[in-house]
């Protein structure tokens, strides 16, 4: 059985459910309210689909490319994909590929050059960071959305997780994933790192360059597809009941 991780199926359902405006705040609670045990409360979050759609699949993708002064160009790329149209645990799929050609040039000395990108660790969410000690560089981190109410999912293929690596002298590309976290790094020893990364509470981008006269850039694109439920009368009947019922339950209920 393929394991989810849990970050990434929120993120799929959150972005499944449409925005809502704010509703007025209700009157005070009158006599005859009572509380509504967290436990109950707990059944309760998360159990209905809004809007009569549903999430067929989303996929991650992930593109790295740096090319050195020296003539050295690394690129990597992964693609996971959770397939939801069977119900139960999504049908994951992964798919990586480095590559690293050798440098035409001989790698510049950067000594006395330092960059320190280790706080980007302690960050939740999204983080997109650039950071450079040289002159001449350009580098980018784009990130793009595409969600689709067709129900086409595209073809998918690859093992669950796994990993694929290539290095050439000091130059190295790495795309992995465990099922909990992916990762793709390309790395230069003494001239920096470009790393995209997805965990459970975050996703990141990273280019920290130390040479001069290189291009590097991320891109991160993700794919949702929902399909519509309207066939279905009794669920749609049966989760705007739902809605009916447990509106403006904040914590107190009626008897």
């Amino acid at each position: 059985m393929n394991y989810v991780p849990p970050a990434v199926l929120a993120a799929a359902m959150a972005l499944a459910l449409p925005a809502h405006a704010a509703e007025p705040a209700a009157a005070a609670p009158g006599s005859g309210l009572h509380e509504i045990p967290d436990e109950e409360l707990g059944q309760m979050r998360g159990r209905y689909t809004v809007g009569g759609n549903e999430v067929a699949w989303f996929g991650v993708t992930m593109i790295s490319t740096w090319q050195a002064a020296s003539g050295q160009t690394l690129q990597g790329a992964l693609r996971i994909g959770m397939d939801f149209r069977n119900g139960g645990s999504p049908k994951v799929s992964f798919t990586p590929s480095v590559t690293v050609t050798a440098a035409n040039a001989p790698l510049p000395d950067n000594i006395g050059r330092s960059i320190d990108g280790s706080g980007l660790d302690n960050v939740a969410g999204l983080s997109q960071s650039v950071q450079i000690a040289g002159d001449g560089n350009r580098a980018s981190n784009v990130l793009h959305l595409n969600v689709r109410n067709d129900g086409v999912v595209p073809l998918h293929e690859g093992g669950g997780t796994g990993s694929a690596s290539a290095q050439q002298g000091a130059a190295s590309a790495v795309a992995s994933f465990d099922g909990n976290s992916a990762r793709l790094q390309l790395q230069v020893q003494g001239q920096g790192a470009v790393q995209q990364w997805m965990r459970s509470g975050g996703m990141g981008q990273s280019i920290q360059l130390l040479g001069d006269g290189q291009v590097a850039q991320n891109l991160v694109q993700i794919d949702l597809v929902k399909q519509s439920l309207v066939g279905n009368l009794p669920l749609s009947q049966n989760v705007a009941q739902a809605i009916a019922l447990n509106r403006g339950i904040g914590g107190v209920g009626g008897q």
